[in-house]
């Protein structure tokens, strides 16, 4: 008798309909009637949770030629004391990926209106100190902050609509879970077709870091004239800002791969960890905001305080290693 059979005579000598089943197992009844009818076949962790309902072992299940008589458990265990793990359909899969690829270019966008905000800033400070413009520094302070506030603003209902679209697929990367016959598969083909791309846009990106002060420095050993420098702070700027742009982009999508195969950043151990991250998360960046504020607003040297976002940023990921590794200790 092969699987799919066994599972029909297991489920009617339990009196269960296919939806009972289902809903014991955490899958749609579509899944078991596909079990049923030899359409697909059930993962591993759904046929050890069956053999735990049914009061059999696995061996009878899997074996063609197995006896249940010398297979039932001495004692039959209550479908309460079996583990449930979310499971994700390829519905669901299918469409978390495309939200995914949806959201990876507007957060990109976002994080690179972020970046550039304070440029036009910097440039009018420049400009205005060198009197080439005719504009007072503080007329050139109140326009560059009034775009890099509108650009901000800009960045913050980017990542408003993004996370309102992602939100409900939020248990997928802080939960461990489990997925119905043939997600894994396409994840992993998926994984691997984009690895190509994956590595061409983090090698582009790393490579545009290490250039992206070159002109800053050449231009700093050859004038002191303050127009100059701020036309260069802004290049640098510029190239940061592409190169988290490519980051951003493929690091979005490569990481639904992981999230939907539990792997790399994404393993049940590192979900844990990513709750305390998060949590983090809320904490920090508020008072990172009410640092540059309150040296900001005070002193007026926008064209300078602009430092604590590239600092902050560096220091970000140093404390999410340190709560990362106390986590893991306990």
């Amino acid at each position: 008798m092969i699987l799919a059979d066994k599972i029909i005579e297991e489920r009617k000598r339990n009196g269960w309909s296919q939806e009972e089943l289902a809903n014991k197992l955490g899958v749609s009844r579509q899944s078991v009637s596909k079990w049923e009818s030899a359409q697909s076949i059930p993962d591993i962790n759904k046929i050890i949770q069956m053999a735990e309902i049914f009061g059999v072992t696995t061996d009878y299940l899997l074996k063609d030629n197995a006896s249940r008589a010398n297979s039932e458990h001495p004692i039959k265990e209550s479908v309460e004391t079996v583990k449930k793990l979310p499971t994700v359909s390829m519905e669901e899969a299918s469409e978390f990926l495309r939200i995914e690829e949806k959201n990876a270019p507007l957060i990109a966008l976002g994080v690179s209106l972020c970046i550039l905000s304070p440029i036009l800033l910097i440039l009018l400070f420049g400009f205005s100190s060198s009197g080439i413009l005719g504009i007072s520094e503080n007329l050139a302070g109140g326009l560059g902050i009034t775009i890099l506030l509108i650009m901000i603003a800009t960045a913050v209902f980017i990542f408003i609509s993004c996370r309102n679209r992602e939100k409900r697929y939020d248990f997928l990367k802080t939960e461990e879970i489990d997925t119905v016959y043939g997600v894994t598969q396409i994840a992993k083909e998926k994984k691997e077709t984009f690895e190509k791309t994956f590595n061409m846009n983090i090698s582009i990106g790393v490579i545009l870091c290490i250039l992206a002060p070159i002109p800053l420095l050449i231009s700093s050993f050859l004038t002191e004239k303050e127009y100059i420098i701020s036309v260069m702070i802004g290049l640098l700027l510029t190239i940061i800002t592409v190169a988290v742009n490519m980051f951003i982009r493929v690091g979005i999508i490569n990481s639904s791969y992981d999230i939907l195969l539990q792997t790399g950043d994404y393993t049940p151990d590192k979900k844990k960890a990513s709750k305390v991250s998060d949590k983090l998360a809320g904490i920090y960046w508020p008072i990172v905001l009410a640092v540059y504020l309150a040296w900001s607003l005070p002193t007026n040297n926008w064209n300078v305080t602009w430092v604590v976002w590239p600092v902050a940023g560096v220091l970000y990921v140093v404390v999410v290693s340190i709560a990362k590794i106390l986590t893991s200790e306990k």
